[in-house]
């Protein structure tokens, strides 16, 4: 009963953001930005859309490179950032993308929920430099009662956020960062946990607003990649 009706609320709401659209992830910057280190020479956005996170990142890195794998996205990134000296996009795969590793920080937003979730961790870890900081933010599937109560008390939440986010942009048209392909989650919050406990020891795992949860790691500076 409770899952039925958690289901017809989300779809509701969905239905609803559609006409009344906010960016959710933009949403989930500031959480991001409160744990990033105070030194950073180089990070990894995955997932970064038109790059949004990627130039915010650049305010306090020495260089960010934006990784992605649809095209479209990767070109509106490069035209948004054309006066970013300190920010570059690369079209790739994360599993498979040629990178040089070594990160100080490594942020993926909204963004695992598309591919094989621990592979995905996995290959994260391993481009961080010693000590060096995972962030994720991510959509998990609704599994127990809890889930689903945040559920609920999510939809009015939305439909605040939403309103008040639309009045101040003074139109419903929806945001430029919004443009890329969804997908639903596969993978419930227990087993992202039990995934983090075997590829990112230590990692904290906490659950959100808004259908989110956050993963933050950090390797030992004497880790071996």
């Amino acid at each position: 009963m409770v899952t039925a009706a958690g289901r017809r609320a989300r779809a509701w709401c969905e239905e609803w953001n559609r006409r009344h659209p906010w960016d959710h992830n933009a949403h989930h910057h500031r959480w991001i930005e409160r744990h990033l280190p105070d030194r950073i020479g180089t990070a990894l956005d995955v997932g970064c859309g038109t790059g949004d996170l990627a130039r915010r990142l650049a305010l306090r890195a020495g260089h960010v490179t934006g990784l992605d794998v649809d095209p479209a996205g990767i070109d509106t990134a490069r035209r948004l950032s054309a006066r970013e000296r300190d920010v570059d996009f690369r079209c790739g795969d994360l599993l498979t993308a040629d990178l040089p590793g070594g990160y100080d920080v490594v942020t993926a937003l909204t963004v695992l929920h598309h591919v094989p979730f621990e592979p995905a961790l996995r290959r994260l870890r391993q481009l961080l430099a010693p000590g060096g900081t995972l962030l994720v933010v991510g959509v998990y599937r609704e599994e127990t009662a809890s889930d689903h109560l945040l559920s609920a008390v999510a939809v009015p939440a939305n439909l605040v956020v939403g309103t008040v986010k639309t009045r101040r942009r003074g139109s419903a048209q929806r945001p430029v960062a919004m443009s890329a392909p969804t997908a639903p989650a596969g993978t419930t919050l227990r087993e992202i946990r039990d995934v983090a406990r075997r590829q990112a020891p230590g990692a904290v795992v906490r659950r959100h607003l808004f259908w989110r949860y956050s993963l933050r790691h950090v390797t030992p500076p004497d880790a071996v990649p």
